[in-house]
């Protein structure tokens, strides 16, 4: 088959790195991709969003199987744009319809989702311009803390937890009235805050059935200590120690069959990953969001351990024959951990080159196995002759899969500490709360 990503992120790497290790995986195409993913496969220089461009590269290519990465194709509605063309609709596609992706699209939508089906997660209101006074109001009286979320895609950015009422009614007026979040908050939802230790569940879905991949945990805050402001991730391990077999079953029974019963009730077609944001709290599961796809950098530590053909996988959610599949997983912890470029989240310089300082360390080279082991995955780069350069916030995802979890976490800082380029940032205490 041949099958393109679409992405260039450590997530696309990661992906990359796994559909190559599938026998029936021929050419593999990643647009635009990074520097990463143009040493196992072909980048084109497309953007996901310009469907017009992914549609000729499909055609030029021959394209059999396309992966959508990153959130915002599927919400703009990729899926039916394949399936509404003679010519694409037999491409396998992983990944929703657009009326799927606004369980990520919408937070508005998918809480009252959640409500339809009984599926746990925190109360809540929506507010925007129409009934701006009474969410003012509402926020007054709203116990503290108090969490606001803008309703559309926000670049990972949109949620604000507020411990102070008058730093909540200069939010709710940032991003309301003075557009912060740009259209994604023209609605804000209003939501009680939950005290408990987050994790992500993912299932591959084929709309009917579905197959559980392994949790993860996700580190979205700059600093260590989990202090400052919200990143994209700043690290990742898998498993979660809290997310016992009796915990899982909760999930599986309370949260994932609810939503996929859910969706088949409201006639959605969705075939592709759904990712659960939870909190544990008093031992319960409660949803703190969906998302239409894999996370990142989770996927960087989810698929180390996965152990099945992903494409035969993708294959199976495609042609809704899912039933019959199982899910391999390797019991070894694994971890990751992103180095950020200076100044991210907020402004930051590209174009510094990157010193892998490992390939030339015979110690520390034999650690890196192209199956497993320590994987560096590609985010924010690019090529530039015959140097690598930063091209993004996160830059690289160094990944470990290892006997305990403090050993995976000490193969990753292993491998970071020979890494350098100019202002390069990582967190150290990547899984801090599970290592005594």
């Amino acid at each position: 088959m041949n099958i393109l990503v679409l992405g260039s992120d450590g997530r696309a790497h990661a992906f990359c790195w796994k559909l190559r290790q599938s026998e029936l995986c021929s050419r593999l195409f990643i647009a635009p991709g990074n520097a990463g993913t143009a040493t196992i496969g072909t980048n084109v220089d497309v953007r996901p969003t310009d469907f017009e461009a992914v549609r000729k590269c499909c055609l030029d290519n021959q394209i059999d199987l396309v992966l959508v990465g990153p959130e915002e194709p599927l919400v703009r509605g990729i899926y039916d744009f394949f399936k509404n063309d003679k010519k694409l609709s037999r491409i396998a596609i992983t990944g929703p319809s657009a009326s799927g992706a606004r369980l990520e699209g919408s937070k508005a939508f998918a809480k009252s989702f959640m409500n339809r089906y009984g599926i746990p997660t925190a109360r809540y209101r929506e507010f925007g311009l129409d009934n701006y006074e009474a969410g003012l109001e509402y926020i007054r009286h709203h116990p503290l803390p108090v969490v606001l979320k803008a309703d559309g895609l926000a670049a990972g950015k949109g949620v604000i937890i507020c411990h102070h009422t008058v730093e909540a009614l200069g939010e709710f007026e940032l991003i309301v009235q003075q557009a912060k979040f740009g259209d994604a908050g023209k609605k804000v939802v209003v939501e009680e805050f939950l005290e408990g230790i987050e994790l992500s569940v993912f299932v591959l879905t084929d709309g009917k059935d579905y197959v559980l991949f392994p949790e993860a945990k996700d580190y979205k805050r700059i600093f260590e200590g989990d202090k400052g402001p919200n990143t994209g991730g700043m690290g990742a391990v898998s498993p979660v120690p809290v997310a016992s077999e009796i915990f899982m079953e909760k999930v599986v029974s309370q949260v994932i069959r609810p939503t996929i019963a859910g969706l088949q009730q409201e006639k959605i077609p969705y075939q592709g990953f759904l990712f659960f944001g939870l909190i544990r709290v008093n031992d319960e599961p409660y949803v703190i969001e969906y998302n239409c796809r894999m996370g990142d950098p989770e996927t960087e530590v989810v698929l180390l351990r996965l152990k099945n053909d992903l494409v035969k996988l993708l294959v199976a959610a495609d042609r809704q024959e899912l039933a019959g599949e199982t899910v391999g997983i390797d019991p070894r912890p694994a971890a990751t951990i992103v180095a950020v470029s200076a100044g991210y989240p907020d402004q930051y310089k590209k174009g510094f080159p990157i010193d892998f300082g490992y390939l030339q360390n015979p110690q520390a080279a034999k650690h890196i196995d192209a199956d497993g082991g320590i994987m560096v995955f590609h985010a924010g780069t690019r090529a530039a002759g015959d140097e690598v350069v930063t091209n993004g916030g996160r830059v690289l995802a160094v990944s470990a899969l290892a006997d305990s979890l403090p050993q995976s976490i000490a193969l990753s800082l292993e491998i970071l500490n020979q890494i350098h380029y100019e202002g390069m940032f990582f967190r150290r205490d990547i899984g801090f709360e599970f290592i005594r």
